[in-house]
């Protein structure tokens, strides 16, 4: 069972392909399919110490996973009413957050039997959905909201058993800019953040 959540909780957190170079653009499923290959082969190499392989999957998380959107959508309105300053630090602190958080999730996993189907895709214009199913114990549908930007698709959120990632954050975000403002998401944030970080040094050092 923890086995099968954390690579659910990797797989929301890396999404999307590799840089791509040629005339034909590959479609979101391609790009999305061959970065989710090298992520479960690095969780999968046992010979990899645990600090380097949470790097690897870094480099990937950063370079593919398009926080800026997402941050706009998971503040909703509340991302106008925010201050320039404010919206650089809530993109940061949001990126932070969700690394910090996979990076507690796994490490000691073998991710040996789980595998992703692909389904089907969906494109409009610039927009689309790839959707999927992770098979371990049983089968967990997974869909990656996707959106192109020059040649590559980013995700920008993600929806597992018809559960939104960014929609489980907005309403919990949002409540609390409502009684404690910007400044007090942001101090919240950054409280996690220290605590999964605690957790994550500890982690390494054991």
């Amino acid at each position: 069972m923890k086995s099968r959540i954390c690579l659910i909780l990797v797989l929301v957190s890396i999404f999307c392909g590799v840089g791509m170079a040629g005339a034909a653009l590959p479609g979101p499923t391609e790009q999305l399919r061959g970065t989710i290959d090298r992520i479960i082969e690095t969780l999968r190499d046992r010979s990899l110490p645990r600090d380097e392989m949470l790097s690897r999957v870094s480099v990937l998380v950063r370079s593919k996973f398009d926080f800026w959107a997402m941050s706009q959508r998971t503040l909703a309105v509340n991302w106008n009413r925010a201050t320039p300053e404010q919206r650089q630090r809530f993109v940061a602190l949001f990126s932070q957050l969700l690394e910090d958080t996979y990076r507690e999730r796994i490490g000691s996993y073998t991710y040996q039997n789980e595998y992703v189907k692909y389904i089907s895709e969906k494109v409009e214009g610039t927009r689309g959905e790839v959707h999927t199913i992770v098979v371990a114990n049983n089968e967990i549908p997974v869909t990656y909201r996707v959106r192109l930007k020059g040649q590559e698709w980013l995700v920008y959120d993600v929806v597992v058993e018809e559960v939104s990632l960014i929609s489980n954050y907005r309403s919990t975000y949002n409540e609390i800019v409502r009684r404690e403002g910007m400044d007090g998401l942001l101090k919240r944030m950054e409280q996690r953040i220290r605590e999964l970080q605690a957790a994550n040094k500890k982690g390494s050092a054991q």
